[in-house]
């Protein structure tokens, strides 16, 4: 590239794809640096077993755990990044998650800034993704200044039992806010999204919903397969290039403005290894720390007399216990539908020896659910690399919130008439929900970047992904990403294009 950008984003996920949107109609000329290609639609993007048993979709590198142990990561690199596979859940973080806040497994910090900051760009982000669902159900609902774009996702049959019985015992469940387009959706695809890639049939994630508005500007250009190595800094801390591999090639850019954008992982990687090995933007020695990653388990509901026909299921959660029910009657966490399972699904994490017909007759029975509790940051929890890549130290928190969350809902499940409730962990290592790392703060002692998410030590770089989130709540981090990423755009358009 003979003529320099002025801005240049790595990443096409939900954080780089938002900030783009944004700033289209400015005037800079914007490069997107994404290391994956688009997604196809190929027969595995329907296929369960594709998915879940063949991991089709998941990459080829390898992460370590501390002690050496390798692993294959859930990360996946396409345009759109990891929202190619997400939920579509498009939920705002409560009001009290910006708060400092006590949890059975410590304390969760405030946030430089309140939620009435965020609030008018969450509704901004819920135009931009187009989001289906409905306010006055949820007891924990945050103040909302504008509706959402579009009515819910309705239930299907099952779903709707499932919401009246709950409903029955005194619980609030309320419709989940969802970033699907529910009628081509149903001509498309068909599958329950969660786990499955959206192939442009209805999902609206990061590629489909603010990258596809971003380049109708001309100004915009995405460039794929463009793996970023590192960033150099000049001695007065501004960032003067950014190093790349584009096919087969040792590239180099040198934008007035970077903006990093490659998830809460992958930007501290490419934080860390820059500087000559030395690190970017870690004068607060906080660059890789406070990694923090869901508590989550699954939930089957099962009542051996009622089959679950549902397709689309994901409809519905409950926020009773998100701010009480533990212990001195500290928070717990949200519960929500997962996408319907399969015998594939099943037998991936079942006993070789356990018989393909009862996994079949389980899952069609089932009603599948999700139960999240918040992961509290810890710096000895943190992003490392060396010259074999990167080293994942999840220090667990909080575990408490979760084994008591289970034992509320497996109660409220057996009341309502599913005799058999099983519960499976998450793998530990697949940081669907990824945050922290690169964390906001006040302070540039303690944390990389000011609340505007532009580092301390560099003038010129911004940080807009999940890894500036200073905590991780117990709800899906998207929409946040997304209501911060507008909110930093605006002030790049102010403070930065104006000048």
């Amino acid at each position: 590239m003979t003529t320099q950008p002025d801005i240049v984003i790595i990443g096409s996920g939900i954080g780089g794809s938002t900030i783009a949107a944004a700033l289209a109609g400015s005037g800079a000329r914007i490069v997107i640096l994404e290391r994956g290609e688009r997604l196809p639609d190929t027969p595995e993007t329907r296929s369960y077993r594709s998915i879940f048993v063949d991991g089709h979709f998941r990459p080829k590198e390898m992460w370590r755990e501390p002690d050496g142990t390798a692993f294959n990561p859930g990360n996946f690199y396409f345009v759109g990044g990891n929202s190619k596979l997400f939920g579509a859940v498009l939920l705002r973080y409560r009001a009290e998650d910006f708060t400092e806040m006590q949890h059975l497994g410590g304390v969760s910090p405030a946030w430089p800034f309140p939620y009435e900051e965020l609030e008018p760009w969450y509704g901004k982000a819920e135009r931009l993704f187009e989001v289906r669902g409905e306010l006055g159900q949820d007891p924990t609902e945050p103040h909302h200044s504008t509706p959402y774009p579009h009515g819910p996702v309705p239930d299907e049959p099952a779903i709707a039992r499932a919401r009246a019985e709950l409903k029955a015992q005194g619980l609030n469940p309320a419709t989940l806010p969802l970033g699907v387009d529910i009628d081509t959706w149903l001509a498309g695809g068909r599958t329950p999204w969660d786990g499955f890639p959206n192939a442009g049939k209805g999902k609206k994630d990061a590629e489909t919903a603010p990258l596809a508005a971003a380049l109708l500007d001309p100004d915009i250009t995405l460039v794929t397969s463009a793996h970023v190595d590192t960033l150099e800094a000049g001695p007065d801390g501004r960032i003067t290039a950014i190093h790349y591999t584009h096919g087969g090639e040792r590239k180099r850019l040198s934008p007035k403005l970077v903006i990093l954008s490659a998830g809460a992982i992958n930007s501290a990687a490419i934080l860390l290894r820059s500087g000559d090995g030395k690190g970017l933007a870690n004068g607060s020695d906080q660059v890789g720390r406070n990694f923090m990653n869901h508590n989550c388990s699954a939930m089957l509901a099962i009542n051996p007399f009622r089959r679950n026909d549902s397709i689309y299921q994901k409809t519905l959660m409950l926020n009773d216990y998100y701010l009480t029910g533990g212990r001195d009657g500290l928070p717990l966490g949200n519960v929500q539908l997962l996408g319907k399972i399969n015998g594939d699904i099943l037998k991936a994490n079942a006993p070789a020896y356990a018989p393909r017909f009862a996994l079949d007759f389980m899952a069609g029975h089932a009603i599948d659910w999700y139960m999240m509790t918040e992961d509290l940051p810890n710096p000895e929890s943190r992003i490392m690399v060396d010259g074999k890549g990167i080293i994942m130290q999840w220090r667990r928190s909080n575990m408490e919130a979760l084994s008591g969350l289970e034992a509320k809902m497996r109660a409220h499940f057996k009341a309502a008439g599913y005799p058999i409730v099983l519960t499976q962990p998450f793998d530990k290592r697949t940081p669907s929900h990824q945050c922290g790392t690169v964390r906001m703060g006040l302070d540039p002692a303690s944390a990389p970047l000011d609340p505007y998410c532009r580092a301390f030590d560099h003038s010129n770089l911004y940080v807009v992904d999940g890894g500036c989130l200073p905590t991780s709540a117990a709800v899906n981090p998207a929409l946040t990403i997304a209501a911060q990423a507008l909110r930093v755009a605006d002030h790049i358009r102010t403070k930065e294009l104006s000048a």
